[in-house]
């Protein structure tokens, strides 16, 4: 990614850098590396049922492989719910106990 300066140029990114940080404290949340959004927005964005494909082309990927690969990471409330569905298809109507 390139973001430009006030004078349109390329900004350094040590100046980047620093302007995150002073963002991130003006705005009281926690101190993050700039290269961690793209993962973590990827993988919020997949966790609510928002399509691959959709996800690979925001974030620019060509192929679908680098985004499953890279940025969807099976979590144990995903593995839940994907539990569910699956009783839901194999038995359809009936009361489950709670788990």
């Amino acid at each position: 990614m390139i973001f430009p300066s006030s004078t349109g140029t390329p900004m350094d990114p040590s100046n980047l850098y620093h302007n995150f940080k002073r963002l991130l404290k003006e705005a009281g949340l926690p101190d993050v590396r700039f290269h961690d959004l793209p993962h973590t927005a990827a993988n919020l964005i997949l966790q609510h049922g928002i399509h691959p494909k959709v996800v690979q082309e925001r974030l620019g990927h060509s192929d679908i492989s680098m985004t499953l690969n890279t940025y969807s990471h099976v979590l144990p409330v995903m593995q839940e719910e994907a539990a569910e569905k699956i009783d839901e298809l194999l038995i359809p109507n009936t009361n489950r106990c709670e788990r």
